[in-house]
């Protein structure tokens, strides 16, 4: 192993994991031994997505710069898509990266390291469903998030067109089309799911009320939420799945469970009981699976492309590892594996600092194994609530909250992420910063 002096740890991926660890481990040790890789120059809290998706935050005025956080907390930035490894050599690849004209603004490169880790989370899970991948929006990255706020804009505005007479070069069906209410199915009634149909609810509303009276919003945006499952959010307590049904039928969402999706068409979803529903719009939050790319590295993976680790979160190779939701890390001893949150890759981030902090300084690693805290987990229903289940609360107890309790914890959740890449002042700054800016834009992103 390389002492202090040449010691290279190379992160791929800035999402909340490797983000983190790259600012822990930079603050340390500086960039001669800590670089960031990641295909964006830009950095987005993804559980904020459906937010981005709904138009309620934008992206950049959210987005976290690389090169100014690298700046900051002392790291090196790279940016580009890994391509393929070279273990022998330890040597990374990185693709070019290609300006939307196709012009090559950065060539192809290598990355030697000394410690890899492997943060590349994770993409949506099809389930070879017919029609999904073709059809459907999956957010799961800033780029399809953004895909999906425009096109909605678009859908919304031939609406507005149409209703004011003017759409006079549209066919007499595109007109009839854009006369009916806009349809959006939304395929999973995990934590993306139900926090996109509670935000789509008040950001459709908000969007028609920029050109149209008020009392004519109700019929515009039908939005449903389809479930295979027999509950929403089936990883958390009943209470809170139940709890977020009703919140969801309050708001007019139509909430279908137990109900499987056979294929995905530009019409909209049919289930397997060969019931279909009208889409506009569809998005599918039904599941992860990594990049196919990481089943090509000659590292041991899953069926869903995971990089499996040990309780270390170490892989085969004991100079590499693997946190956050590409890694398929043991859970317990019932063959369990981490789930995908953004808490856990928190939590590796902190545990690996330490453990890579020391092969840096060339010192023993600290022993023993990561261990996973559960502390409960809360969902956004809209600006205006949520719901949660808080591990080990008052007591001992677990707690339920819900209403604006569980909304400003939420939010607070999202400045503690900021607060570990940025600091404490800087967070509190950008909050009043926001705050403020707000009072002078629209509630929602319209252009």
């Amino acid at each position: 192993m390389n002492t202090a002096q040449s010691h290279r740890v190379v992160i791929v991926g800035g999402g909340a994991g490797g983000l983190e660890l790259a600012a822990r481990l930079g603050s340390r040790f500086g960039p001669s031994h800590i670089t960031l890789v990641d295909a964006n120059p830009f950095h987005v809290w993804k559980p904020s997505l459906h937010e981005v998706a709904a138009g309620t935050l934008d992206i950049h005025q959210e987005g976290l710069s690389y090169p100014m956080l690298a700046r900051d907390r002392g790291f090196r930035f790279v940016m580009g898509a890994l391509r393929g490894l070279d273990r022998e050599a330890r040597v990374i690849h990185i693709a070019p990266v290609v300006a939307p004209d196709g012009e090559e603004v950065l060539p192809a490169r290598q990355l030697h390291y000394d410690t890899l880790v492997m943060a590349v989370g994770c993409g949506a899970n099809f389930f070879n469903t017919p029609g999904a991948a073709e059809n459907a929006i999956a957010l799961d990255s800033t780029a399809a998030a953004e895909r999906f706020r425009l096109s909605l804009l678009k859908l919304i505005a031939r609406r507005e067109l149409s209703s004011a007479g003017e759409a006079v070069d549209m066919t007499a069906e595109e007109r009839d089309a854009a006369a009916r209410a806009l349809h959006i199915v939304i395929v999973g009634g995990g934590a993306t799911g139900v926090e996109l149909a509670a935000e789509l609810h008040e950001s459709t509303q908000s969007i028609y009320s920029y050109g149209r009276a008020p009392e004519s919003l109700s019929s515009q945006a039908q939005i449903a939420v389809i479930e295979g499952g027999p509950r929403l959010l089936v990883p958390l307590p009943d209470s809170v799945g139940e709890a977020a049904r009703q919140l969801l039928i309050e708001r007019g969402v139509k909430v279908h469970l137990s109900t499987r999706v056979a294929d995905v068409s530009e019409e909209g979803v049919r289930d397997s009981n060969g019931n279909f529903y009208p889409a506009d719009l569809v998005v599918w939050a039904a599941g992860i699976k990594a990049s196919p790319l990481l089943a090509t590295l000659g590292l041991a993976v899953n069926k869903l492309n995971q990089i499996e680790v040990d309780k270390r979160l170490r892989t085969e190779d004991t100079n590499i590892y693997a946190l956050g939701d590409c890694a398929a890390a043991p859970w317990g001893n019932e063959g369990k594996t981490l789930p995908a949150r953004a808490q856990v890759a928190n939590q590796q981030a902190s545990w690996l600092a330490k453990l890579i902090g020391a092969r840096i300084e060339n010192k023993p690693e600290p022993g023993g194994e990561f261990v996973y805290r559960d502390h409960g987990s809360l969902v956004s229903i809209g600006q205006g609530g949520g719901v949660g289940s808080l591990m080990g609360g008052l007591a001992g107890r677990n707690m339920f909250v819900r209403g604006i309790i569980a909304r400003m914890m939420y939010m607070s959740l999202h400045l503690m992420h900021h607060a570990a890449v940025l600091g404490i002042f800087r967070t509190g700054t950008l909050a009043l910063g926001r705050f403020l800016t707000k009072r002078s834009r629209p509630l929602v992103k319209l252009h």
